[in-house]
């Protein structure tokens, strides 16, 4: 029997696209935070996607959680650009579509309509007295 891996544990984030930097945090948390550099911001180069995780006062928990929240963030673009791709081929998709006779006589009945309001509209415009 196969398992199948959930997409959100499948994908991993290469450390070598990840540039990673340390600082000290502000906030509470006394001297810990004044002497040591809790605050974690992590980079994906190739997205240039950012995250500043400082909410912990453990450098290793702020790492982790910087981690995942760039993998959800690098997801969530990729789910994005998925569902921008798919609505741009069913737009298409509905655009080359034939319209049924009924349907086509009526978009043109309402065309005509609202043509020749528009030209009465003229006429009474074109009146100078």
């Amino acid at each position: 029997m196969t398992m199948h891996k959930d997409p959100k544990t499948a994908f991993e984030l290469d450390e070598s696209e990840l540039e990673e930097t340390f600082s000290r945090s502000a906030g509470p948390g006394g001297q810990h935070v004044n002497k040591v550099s809790t605050r974690v911001v992590l980079r994906h180069i190739p997205t240039g996607l950012q995250v500043a995780v400082q909410e912990g006062r453990s450098q290793s928990v702020n790492r982790r959680k910087a981690r995942e929240l760039l993998r959800e963030m690098i997801l969530e673009r990729a789910r994005e650009r998925k569902l921008a791709q798919q609505n741009e081929r069913e737009k298409k998709r509905r655009q080359k579509a034939i319209r049924p006779p009924k349907v086509k006589r009526r978009i043109l009945e309402t065309k005509r309509r609202r043509s020749e309001t528009k030209a009465r509209r003229k006429k009474d415009f074109s009146r100078d007295d």
